[in-house]
């Protein structure tokens, strides 16, 4: 199981991809489908830790056309919100729990309630809202 987040200074969407393991060759090509679906202006970067998953990061940035960047290790701060993002996914998978159990009915649906709950860092807007008002206006 792999979680990411599009992060952006106004958008927050946050997405999870199960993969069967955690190797570049399942994480690479799992990044770029579900971000491609997004505009470029939208992906304009990638912050990894430094797992040996993030290995095809220049695959992935000409992919999507975007820059990747990796935290220090042990630099969580660096990538905060990130670390928050999980910690709002454990409220509904509690730490220690063997997160390839999960089903993928039931991840798309805790996904939908975080994306669709009002963020204080958005002006009380969900990420959703958020970056539908942004396809909008790209359109």
């Amino acid at each position: 199981m792999l979680f990411r987040y599009i992060s952006r200074k106004k958008i927050k969407k946050y997405l999870a991809i199960k993969v069967p393991d955690r190797t570049a060759t399942n994480v690479t090509p799992a990044i770029i489908n579900a971000l491609k679906e997004y505009p470029q202006e939208l992906v304009r970067t990638i912050t990894f830790d430094r797992g040996k998953e993030f290995f095809g990061y220049l695959e992935i940035e000409f992919a999507l056309g975007c820059k990747t960047y990796f935290c220090d290790p042990y630099c969580a701060w660096q990538k905060g919100t990130n670390e928050n993002s999980n910690g709002l996914l454990r409220e509904f998978y509690p730490k220690g729990m063997d997160l390839s159990e999960v089903k993928e009915n039931e991840l798309s649906h805790y996904l939908e309630l975080m994306n669709n709950r009002p963020r204080k860092c958005l002006d009380y807007l969900t990420p959703n809202e958020v970056i539908h008002s942004h396809m909008l206006q790209l359109i």
